[in-house]
């Protein structure tokens, strides 16, 4: 009997062991294929800045920028994979819990639900690119195309209203985290150097507050197209980021958001190697 549960034991601890791997397997190839896109979307947002506005500077953007590379397609199904892995690695914290004092509360688990969604809908739309289905819609048309079809629902300004709200909200929230450096509680600082916890502070607080002002202002333009009903005043994340270069401080606003998204995009793979998982 005691030889049994032994070896039961021992089999339910080499179990733990490979879904402890293959879960920080997937959640560091989602955290580096994250990077890869907001370095890209950033990069494409100051080409623009500097002038050359013929890219979108939005996921469907660096989609075609990776295909035009040498050995684009094998980068586009890797990125596709490491989003999946995400996608994994969020849905196994709603189930379980995830890393940290909080990560077994309701809220948590509840917010990592909302990310495995959000991340299983870009994954989809990656892999799809990379299958050669046809390239995908701009965010800004896909913003419009959304709204519009919400305002038609019974109370659709309401909806659409309290959706672009919900964005201002998470906006304000990203950028407020990144301030506060509460990132810093999923990080293995004992095992960084001064100097690295320096740079990952200079990304993370640039990066968030970057990726918390597009959130916040593209929520704030579905606010406005709900109050008028017009759908068209809905943004993308490229329209939005062009909406920067049309404020009193011009193309040089635009460039340092983008430059805070490349840095977000230099954080998230920081956070691929030094996250706990």
């Amino acid at each position: 009997m005691n030889a049994h549960a032994a070896t039961r034991s021992g089999r339910l601890r080499a179990r733990r062991a490979a879904t402890g791997s293959v879960r920080e397997g997937a959640a560091r190839a989602g955290l580096v294929a994250r990077g890869v896109i907001y370095l890209l979307v950033g990069a494409l947002a100051l080409r623009i800045a500097f002038g050359d506005g013929g890219h979108q500077a939005d996921r469907s953007g660096a989609l075609e920028e990776i295909s035009t590379k040498s050995f684009g397609a094998v980068l586009l199904w890797a990125l596709g994979a490491g989003l999946v892995g995400m996608a994994l690695w969020r849905l196994s914290e709603a189930l379980f819990g995830a890393a940290g004092r909080e990560g077994r509360t309701a809220r948590t688990r509840l917010l990592s639900a909302v990310r495995c969604v959000f991340y299983a809908f870009v994954a989809y739309s990656v892999l799809s690119f990379a299958a050669g289905a046809g390239g995908t819609a701009s965010s800004d048309q896909q913003s419009r195309d959304v709204t519009a079809r919400a305002l038609e629902w019974p109370g659709g300004q309401w909806i659409v209203g309290a959706a672009g709200a919900g964005a201002v909200v998470v906006g304000v929230w990203i950028a407020a985290r990144a301030v506060l450096r509460r990132y810093r509680e999923q990080l293995k600082l004992g095992e960084m150097s001064r100097h690295v916890r320096r740079a990952v502070d200079t990304t993370g607080v640039a990066g968030g507050v970057a990726c918390g002002l597009v959130f916040g202002a593209a929520g704030a333009f579905a606010v406005r197209a709900a109050v008028d009903y017009e759908p068209d005043r809905a943004k993308g994340v490229d329209d939005t980021l062009r909406s920067f270069a049309e404020t009193p401080l011009g193309p040089w606003l635009l460039a340092c958001v983008a430059a805070g998204l490349v840095l977000f995009g230099v954080f998230s793979c920081a956070m691929a190697r030094w996250q706990r998982v």
